[in-house]
Parts: C-alpha cells; sequence; structure tokens
C-alpha cells in the first residue's frame, strides 16, 4: 500500500503508488542507497503509455508523477524501459510539457468536431502499425477525457453512433 515500507536484501524500501498506465502500479524508493525502481512511471526518454482504462488516466497520470518530485534530485531511477539514469526532475519536467503539448495539440484538432482515431495523427506525426495505433487510440482517448473532464471540450455523440468532441 502507499507509503508502507517492506524489507528487501535487508533494506527498506519505501512504496510509491502511481495510477494512469495501470490501474494501479507500484514504485519502490530506497532512502538509503538513494535508489527508485520507477518501472513505467518515469521512462529515460520515452512517455509512458497512458491509455484509458479510466475517466481520466491521464490527469491520475500527471497527479502521480507529481510524487517522485519529492524524493532527492540525484535520485538513481531504475526504468523498467531504457538505461538506469538521474536527473529525475528534469525528467519529470519534460514530461509534464510533453503532455501539455499534446493537449494543445489535441484542442487544436478538436476546432471541428472530431472522433478518437482523427486526433491520432494529430500526436503522433509518424506511420503507425496495428500495434503502435492501439496504443496512439488509447492515448489520443486519455487526452480527449482529459480536456473534457476540464471543460475544454464537448462530446456528442452523432447519428452514426460515434463520439466526436468538439472545442468548447
Amino acid at each position: 500500500m502507499e507509503g508502507e515500507n517492506i524489507l528487501i536484501g535487508g533494506r527498506s524500501w519505501q512504496i510509491i503508488m502511481g495510477y494512469g498506465h495501470a490501474p494501479e502500479h507500484a514504485s519502490l524508493y530506497c532512502k538509503e542507497i538513494g535508489v527508485l525502481i520507477s518501472g513505467d512511471m518515469l521512462l529515460p526518454r520515452i512517455s509512458t503509455n497512458v491509455s484509458v482504462y479510466d475517466a481520466d488516466p491521464l490527469g491520475l497520470y500527471l497527479d502521480s508523477i507529481e510524487k517522485y518530485s519529492a524524493l532527492p534530485a540525484d535520485t538513481l531511477v531504475l526504468p523498467s524501459h531504457g538505461k538506469p539514469f538521474q536527473g529525475m526532475l528534469p525528467r519529470i519536467a519534460q514530461l509534464k510539457a510533453h503532455h501539455d503539448e499534446r493537449l494543445a495539440d489535441t484542442l487544436a484538432a478538436c476546432k471541428k468536431p472530431a472522433h478518437a482515431r482523427e486526433i491520432v495523427p494529430a500526436l503522433f506525426k509518424r506511420e503507425l502499425d496495428i500495434h503502435q495505433l492501439t496504443f496512439a487510440m488509447g492515448e489520443a482517448i486519455a487526452h480527449l477525457n482529459y480536456l473534457l473532464r476540464r471543460g475544454k471540450l464537448d462530446r456528442q455523440l452523432c447519428e452514426d453512433g460515434v463520439l466526436r468532441f468538439s472545442a468548447v
């Protein structure tokens, strides 16, 4: 559970719960050695996949990574993808800026009513294979839901049975 400590290899590791990438994601922090096992919540080069399983996974994710800001700046981060790294605070700032840009792109793409599949090219400029498209659709819906919940978008079920989003 969040905030509990567990003993691994004779050291105490604090559990930090994160949300948005998965319904619940445990990272482990050992103050004694200055190490965070971040799993998928904090990655060095790519952004974590935040797909829809909840009404606002992007909001949950952004709130969750803020918890890491309280850790010492020189913490060694062991991610599930990529190489270990230090510089967690600048990386958190980069991730927030990345999502701010994607949210602005999403909002701009909704100047005229659009469904989630029409938003994907605004967020992903390269050609996507079917596997990547699956993740991209989840990301697009997560960004749409984030803006919808914050009153920036409206949604309407159209005659063709498709939900379309438009900027407020």
